[in-house]
């Protein structure tokens, strides 16, 4: 059996090792191939292309890239019409995998989706292409499986796999020790997963950990770095903005140990709040854009609140703060919740026990190995029926 993975984001990265790991003990034949990136390829799959790196949000920061995006369409086009693979599936990254999923369908590829795009968030119409070029939808958010199922789709509920890592993984315990014995109040600042994402938040972010560290001089503010180029990147800010007298410390692939030892944090919007919903630490969001992503969001954009936490819950539970133009403004309003949070530990209880409440409510372990059993009992009946042909 050969399973080939689409998968331009990180988190989508994380998520796809798990499900190679959970395919391949159900089928130790199994072979997997990949645009995709590096937590794949540890995992056992041959990446043709290592796709995270192009991992951007935006029409703007996609048009650079437009050149390079057409040219590995047609790479893609070329690998599945010489490999045959007996299944394709796409994680997130729908700019491209659209044109995936175009490809395959037209070779006869069953075509899986997992962990979809948020449709019912923005542009629903595109579900045309849902309904021309994918088989299978494997949804981890159980309003989104009955929002696809209401439109004809054929969708499982497999879970969240976030959920599961975040069981899973063993915390570094000397980083645990380090930051809960280093300051009586701890802030974690998560300031993204994407280069464009750390370039328009960090900035704000710093202006927030400054005004909090001035009503809280015993707090720290650990920063949560994806890559080293963010860490630098984030370096040079704190040396633009003249910060280092800030009781701030860089931290590099150590996220889910910020985010245990935080009393809360200040995070970019993005699939990590699905950690701090399993780790139960309040946090307070935010996303910058400029104004022509602002503008096309107001005319694009059909849900209420950005954060899947909120999403799932149906209220904001996280306090979300969309940004554009002079940030002074957010900043006030996230330092006021964040020194609540910091000052009233009855507040700060209050904000984790709607997060236990909903966590209990609403999550289902073992979306990784559901998934690997959608894919493998989806595929099977195709093969069956292609031997019987």
């Amino acid at each position: 059996m050969h399973l080939f993975f689409s998968v331009g984001e990180p988190s989508g990265d994380q998520h796809t090792a798990h499900l190679i790991e959970e395919i391949r003990t159900r089928r130790p034949d199994a072979r997997f191939s990949a645009f995709g990136g590096p937590e794949m390829q540890a995992a056992g799959c041959h990446l043709e292309v290592r796709l995270t790196d192009y991992a951007v949000m935006g029409i703007l920061n996609v048009l650079p890239l437009i050149f390079k995006f057409i040219q590995l369409i047609r790479q893609v086009g070329a690998y599945l019409e010489q490999e045959r693979p007996d299944a394709v599936i796409l994680v997130d990254f729908p700019g491209f995998n659209w044109w995936v999923a175009k490809k395959a369908k037209a070779l006869g590829i069953p075509v899986f989706y997992y962990l979809p795009p948020q449709l019912w968030a923005w542009a629903p119409w595109r579900i045309r292409r849902v309904r021309k070029n994918v088989d299978y939808i494997l949804s981890g958010l159980q309003f989104e499986k009955q929002w696809y199922e209401s439109r004809g789709i054929n969708v499982d509920y497999i879970g969240h796999p976030f959920f599961d890592e975040v069981v899973s993984r063993k915390l570094q315990q000397d980083t645990l020790t380090e930051l809960k014995q280093s300051a009586p109040q701890i802030v974690g600042v998560l300031p993204g997963s994407r280069t464009n994402e750390v370039t328009r938040n960090f900035p704000v972010m710093l202006q927030t950990i400054r005004r909090l560290s001035q009503q809280f001089p015993d707090a720290i503010f650990p920063i949560a770095c994806y890559r080293e180029a963010h860490l630098e990147l984030c370096q040079n800010f704190i040396r633009e903005q003249q910060a280092e007298d800030l009781p701030l410390k860089l931290y590099l692939k150590q996220t889910p140990e910020i985010i245990e030892a935080a009393d809360c944090c200040l995070m970019v919007s993005g699939s990590v709040s699905l950690e701090m919903l399993a780790r139960k630490t309040p946090a307070v969001v935010l996303y910058r854009s400029h104004w022509g992503m602002y503008f096309l969001g107001q005319l694009l954009i059909t849900c209420k609140y950005m954060s899947l936490p909120n999403l799932i819950a149906g209220r904001e539970i996280m306090p979300e703060f969309p940004s554009v133009g002079n940030p002074n403004k957010v900043v006030t309003q996230m330092s006021t919740i964040l020194a609540e949070w910091l000052s009233s530990p009855l507040a700060l209880e209050r904000a984790r026990s709607e997060l236990t409440s909903l966590y209990n409510e609403t999550v289902i372990p073992g979306a990784s190995a559901h998934a690997a059993e959608a894919i493998l009992s989806h595929t099977g009946a195709q093969i069956s029926s292609k031997a019987a042909a």
